[in-house]
């Protein structure tokens, strides 16, 4: 009884021995390959500028790699510097201009070390690297003893980049205007040829009484006929409207008709821009016109037009939807109630310059009134701010019926990238955009679109625009 358990210990013992050498063995080889990790490792740190070197040698040197290069003195200096200039800002901001000044002055060293490496074309070295490495971590680490931390630096930033992107959006919108003016004031070649046409107006008599003969046409009133109007003072670009065989007929603002006082501010642009809201009481017995704006040109028959089915709806127009930003939203202030109330602010919106408005229908759905409605309500200007598209969006708001794309091309005043076979498809191109084509601004590739149709041999022209 006693030898089985003698029997029994011993073969654990050898067991025990074995485990123990095999735990020692593989600890060594651990640490073994430890070590090798380890110092190759350290080598392949303290060669690596020297392979870099190297390669610059052989490959050529790129500073905007460099700089990019995480591991690189140039990375480092540049994000030091980065922040060194935020914490210069905000030392200004708390008066200790010492410290700015100290901070400015390392930032001076550290751009002259960049720009001198890129012009060698070789990476800055340690030696070039850690003094100017060390002074701006010694003054950083001062700002923020200081009680300039990060949460201030992200507070102060926060508010430097707002008060850039104000300032962005304040030069977008004077940038814009400017546009605008410059699109809107008439060329001193324009301005004599009105000059010039409205000295012969007053001079001969039976161009007058010619003229009244066709205010007073019947032909004006005649449902048989086709009708196009247009609502202009530029003599130039209506005459290129014009030259087609269409009959069109320009009428000015009737002296009795009951316009708000408000709508006479130069903020609105110009008068004639909204007699087009007041159609159906300058022509009271028609039935179906196609307005055009002055800055289109007609290159197909618009005849057809007048058989479209527009399903009772008051407006045909060209819808302009594509893009996102031609929704509702992107013209009207949709955050007050009386808009969001009423309207969608994803419905598509569309082209004025070029419609067929069924003027049974309007006087039916009194829209002229639905346009006097939102302008009361946009009294302050807090609707929309300026132009007739958005009153037209809301008064004519479930009365638009879209028409083929082909029939209206816009953008030939903003947008260079107009698909070609677009522009030749289309039966009328519109340049809407401040860049108009009688400007100097005006986009060369579309320009001879437009002045082709220009009588260039009139001595009108020849006096006033060439000389």
């Amino acid at each position: 009884m006693r030898r089985r358990p003698a029997e029994y210990r011993r073969p654990v013992r050898r067991r025990l021995s074995q485990w123990i050498w095999a735990l020692i063995g593989m600890f060594l080889i651990a640490g073994l390959v430890l070590f090798v990790f380890i110092h190759n490792h350290h080598e392949d740190q303290v060669n690596q500028p020297i392979m870099g070197e190297h390669a610059i040698k052989h490959g050529g040197f790129n500073f905007t790699k460099e700089i990019l290069n995480a591991s690189s003195f140039s990375r480092q200096l540049a994000e030091q510097m980065t922040l060194a200039k935020a914490y210069v800002i905000i030392a200004k901001e708390h008066n200790n201009l010492h410290l700015a000044w100290e901070l400015s002055k390392k930032i001076r060293s550290c751009q002259l070390l960049l720009s001198k490496a890129a012009m060698r074309g070789e990476p800055i070295t340690v030696e070039e690297a850690e003094p100017i490495i060390s002074s701006l971590s010694y003054l950083i680490f001062k700002a923020q003893d200081a009680h300039y931390d990060i949460a201030t630096t992200m507070m102060t930033m926060k508010s430097h980049i707002q008060a850039l992107e104000e300032r962005t959006n304040a030069a977008t919108v004077q940038s814009t205007l400017f546009g605008q003016l410059v699109a809107e004031v008439l060329p001193k070649s324009l301005h004599c040829l009105k000059v010039k046409l409205i000295n012969d107006w007053l001079k001969q008599l039976p161009l007058q009484n010619h003229a009244e003969e066709k205010r007073n046409s019947p032909r004006v009133v005649d449902n048989n006929l086709y009708h196009f109007c247009i609502f202009s003072d530029n003599i130039l670009a209506t005459s290129v409207i014009l030259h087609q065989d269409s009959r069109a007929y320009y009428f000015g603002a009737d002296q009795d008709m009951k316009v708000e006082p408000k709508l006479r501010s130069p903020e609105y642009l110009s008068l004639l821009n909204h007699l087009r809201f007041y159609i159906p009481e300058i022509y009271p017995l028609l039935e179906k016109i196609v307005f055009l704006d002055d800055d289109v040109v007609v290159q197909k028959d618009l005849t057809r037009l007048f058989s479209l089915d527009l399903h009772g709806n008051v407006n045909g127009a060209v819808e302009t939807c594509l893009e996102t930003f031609h929704r509702y939203y992107k013209y009207i202030n949709f955050s007050n109630p009386i808009i969001s109330s009423k309207f969608d602010p994803q419905a598509c919106g569309w082209a004025f310059g070029m419609n067929i408005f069924d003027l049974i229908a309007w006087r039916k759905e009194n829209v002229t009134a639905q346009y006097h409605y939102w302008q009361e309500q946009n009294a302050d200007q807090t609707l929309w701010k300026l132009g007739t598209l958005p009153p037209a969006l809301l008064a004519f708001y479930g009365l638009t019926e879209p028409l083929d794309r082909r029939w209206h091309v816009l953008g030939l005043g903003y947008d260079m990238n107009i698909d070609d076979r677009l522009i030749d498809s289309a039966a009328v191109i519109h340049f809407n955009g401040n860049m108009k084509p009688w400007l100097k601004l005006a986009i060369s590739r579309y320009k001879p679109l437009w002045e082709r149709y220009v009588n260039q041999s009139h001595p009108y022209y020849q006096d006033c625009v060439i000389s």
